[in-house]
């Protein structure tokens, strides 16, 4: 587990945009439960996690189709309520940080961390704007 003060401003970094964190099974299991779509974050204090995945995962929201939900789940702080996260994202293994956008339950677009490290915020936003102009 990484410090409540360290992980505190990386939390907040979606947080304070709207995104609702998910810190136990239940809250997860609630969240997946919703209609409509919503994108689940797997934040991470991984440097890609900084540059890219919050950055671009804050961006792609600049759209006019948007998911009805916002929800994260933090990798490495939040066990098993990632764990829980992780587990709708099957058949994809699990890595942090990732993205997943869900319809009505349904898994229907992922980006894993080999999408995420290396690209920039940028292209990781016109990803999910894709993808949210299709399903949203």
């Amino acid at each position: 587990m990484y410090p409540a003060d360290l992980v505190k401003p990386m939390r907040e970094d979606l947080t304070n945009i709207g995104f609702e964190e998910l810190h136990t099974v239940e809250a997860v299991e609630t969240a997946m439960a919703k209609e409509g779509t919503t994108l689940v974050v797997v934040n991470s204090v991984c440097g890609c996690a900084a540059a890219n995945a919050r950055p671009g995962a804050k961006a792609s929201l600049n759209n006019d189709k948007k998911p009805d939900n916002l929800v994260t789940v933090f990798a490495g702080v939040d066990r098993e309520a990632t764990d829980k996260a992780r587990g709708f994202m099957v058949p994809f293994p699990p890595s942090s940080p990732s993205m997943a956008l869900f319809k009505n339950g349904e898994l229907v677009h992922m980006l894993e961390r080999h999408h995420i490290e290396g690209r920039p915020a940028e292209m990781i936003a016109e990803n999910l704007m894709d993808a949210y102009n299709e399903h949203c």
